[in-house]
């Protein structure tokens, strides 16, 4: 709702009693005795899930009225069938959000036809950056050494949500190293693509962090698995670095410069860092149905703030989502704007190798 524009020196007492009643529900907003459904479109076993389970008991705790928080599952179609229903939705009150993820992004951007939503539809509270790391069995971890020339020869199987999800930033990382690697398409999240990887069903899988942190890790310190490379971060000029959740891991951009066949310049480097921003940027971000109000909206963005002002925010973020910032407002928009958007050029690349490589046209 927005404030009448008048002037204080010319309202009488009953004028600004009412003025103060008009402006009310902004700061009454009551969540008291409601459940909050935050939805995300995919399987309970991956980074998103991690993601949202992480945020969920604190929105509880920073929502007006601490109202039960629960985490939905809605997977399907590389996350789109999710995405296709909330668009549907018209949930005005705040009892219902939605995460979406650059599986979700990368569809739209590349204009699959099974996207039915709009994301200038929704509202978005909230931007999470984040990363991925890429890892190996232990056979072929220990001949990895900084460059993949020694392990081109080998044959590779990846489960993969699809070419349009997400998987597109570590599909055309392999392509650029040489490597061959056939993709298993249709796992219904990257958790399931761990799983794959963990029965020896597939050779090379990537987590996003969160995922990593709680699940991969794990792997490594038994033995079973041997982190290769993280796709990296940006710095404040644009340039990617390594990953600060994982320093001592070099970045895509370190391994494929010492790679023989690999080059992080051209079309092929611009495309994947175009899309490297686009997903991974603000790769897990928050909505609000289109419908929802403005005074709902200024509700979530003062529980975020509130929540990641909280002393121990950075501490537990790091310990179940790495080093990545978390924005609202005006820096959140701006994150959100750079995930829904890459240069012509860029998408026309992907759309090309996609057809190419894969035989999937947006057709």
């Amino acid at each position: 709702m927005k404030a009448l524009n008048l002037g204080r020196g010319a309202l009488g007492p009953l004028a600004l009693g009412l003025m103060a009643t008009i402006a009310l529900p902004a700061a009454a907003q009551d969540l008291s005795g409601k459940t909050v459904e935050f939805v995300i479109p995919f399987s309970e076993s991956g980074g998103s899930a991690a993601w949202a389970n992480f945020f969920a008991p604190l929105l509880r705790e920073h929502l007006p009225g601490n109202p039960t928080t629960v985490v939905r599952y809605r997977p399907g179609a590389g996350s789109t069938a999710g995405a296709n229903w909330f668009q549907e939705q018209t949930i005005n009150d705040g009892t219902l959000i939605f995460g979406s993820s650059g599986s979700t992004q990368f569809p739209y951007l590349l204009g699959d036809p099974r996207v039915r939503y709009e994301y200038r539809d929704w509202q978005p509270v909230l931007a999470s950056g984040t990363g991925g790391v890429v890892y190996l069995p232990p056979d072929l971890g220990e001949r990895f050494d900084g460059d993949f020339d020694d392990l081109k020869d080998e044959f590779y199987i990846y489960g993969s949500q699809g070419a349009t999800t997400l998987d597109l930033v570590p599909l055309l990382s392999f392509k650029m190293l040489g490597l061959d690697v056939e993709p298993v398409f249709g796992v219904e999240g990257r958790g399931d693509g761990r799983l794959m990887f963990e029965r020896g069903e597939a050779n090379i899988d990537y987590q996003t962090s969160s995922a990593y942190i709680q699940s991969v890790e794990p792997l490594i310190e038994q033995g079973l698995a041997v982190p290769a490379f993280t796709f990296g971060a940006l710095d404040d000029a644009g340039n990617i670095v390594r990953d600060p959740t994982f320093p001592d891991l070099p970045s895509f951009k370190e391994v494929c410069e010492a790679t023989a066949e690999c080059e992080t310049s051209g079309v092929a480097w611009d495309a994947w860092k175009a899309f490297f921003v686009a997903g991974f940027a603000a790769q897990k971000m928050v909505f609000l149905p289109g419908s929802a109000s403005d005074e709902v909206v200024e509700m979530y963005y003062a529980a975020f703030e509130e929540m990641t002002a909280r002393d121990d925010f950075a501490e537990l973020a790091e310990a179940e989502l790495g080093v990545y910032p978390q924005l609202t407002r005006t820096a959140g928009q701006g994150a959100y704007e750079a995930a829904i958007s890459v240069p012509a050029e860029a998408k026309q690349y992907v759309l090309d190798w996609l057809a190419d490589d894969y035989g999937v046209t947006m057709e």
